[in-house]
């Protein structure tokens, strides 16, 4: 890594360092992100304060992030937090970080059942309880429950209910998806793991290297969670119930199929991301008058 310009003005600063992320799809991002944390500003003040020069403990910190970035480390993982839904959540290393791909659950969710409804919801494979979160905000009388086979994600799912403020209305428990639980669920959500193993070295540097693979790996043909899902959905999603599946790219047609066959008489469809790719199933149960 190339030794940061002096004097380290913030400005200049922030271009060296985009300039040292040679593996990021959005180095400029990344850089504005880091520089944020490292010198304790918001946006405009990044503008505002750009011909300030770091002082040497700004500057001590913020090297030492684009190192962690150069070397592919997830920026969220970096500053320790990461938007989702417009909601603020800790995130941790070895733990999938919340995209805003996933906000195409929640959209559907939205679309489907009254912001009033006294819904109970489970999200499994919780993580940081992202889904979980998000869906408790728009819905104010729902409760819900957070499941994660890693005890680490149940830890950090309880930290953002409580730092959220839904200590009241939600819990999280370790476990592996349905298999968790006796209870019946309005709402079904989940982004489990989809990726084939065989494609595990085609993927980012910062998924491949630093994310859980229980979080991202769903066996040879990547579908394992949704057979095991939907294998005990039945017996968990309540009269009316409404389940959301986050899949992979070319990944709707098998889902689809394995959906029919847990629920052959459900309305069950597809939800494309903003970018236009089909991204989550949809499986509802209510009857169409409703």
């Amino acid at each position: 890594m190339r030794e940061p310009p002096r004097p380290p003005r913030i400005e200049a600063l922030i271009r060296w360092a985009a300039a040292e992320f040679t593996r990021s799809p959005t180095p400029m991002i990344d850089a504005r992100v880091l520089a944020k944390a490292a010198f304790g500003v918001d946006d405009a003040q990044l503008i505002a304060d750009g011909s300030r020069s770091a002082s040497d403990a700004e500057l001590a910190l913020f090297v030492s992030m684009v190192s962690r970035r150069a070397k592919e480390e997830p920026v969220a993982h970096i500053v320790g937090r990461r938007e989702f839904w417009s909601l603020e959540f800790e995130v941790a290393p070895g733990i999938l970080v919340p995209r805003a791909d996933s906000e195409t659950l929640i959209d559907a969710v939205l679309s489907r059942r009254r912001r009033d409804a006294p819904l109970k919801i489970v999200d499994l494979g919780c993580g940081s309880g992202a889904l979980l979160c998000a869906l408790l905000g728009e819905f104010p009388k729902a409760s819900g429950l957070g499941v994660d086979i890693d005890p680490e994600a149940v830890g950090l799912t309880l930290r953002n209910i409580a730092r959220l403020g839904f200590s009241s209305r939600a819990r999280a428990e370790a476990g592996d998806f349905l298999n968790a639980t006796n209870e019946r669920f309005d709402i079904v959500i989940s982004n489990p793991p989809y990726i084939r193993t065989v494609d595990r070295d085609r993927l980012p540097g910062e998924v491949r290297n630093f994310e859980s693979p229980l979080a991202l790996f769903g066996g040879e043909d990547g579908l394992a969670a949704y057979r095991a899902i939907l294998k005990r959905a039945p017996g968990r999603l309540a009269e009316g119930g409404l389940m959301v599946l986050e899949f992979g790219e070319d990944q709707a047609g098998p889902v689809n199929e394995i959906a029919r066959s847990a629920f052959p008489e459900a309305l069950i469809s597809v939800e494309n991301d903003l970018a236009g790719r089909p991204r989550a199933l949809v499986i509802d149960l209510r009857p169409a008058a409703l």
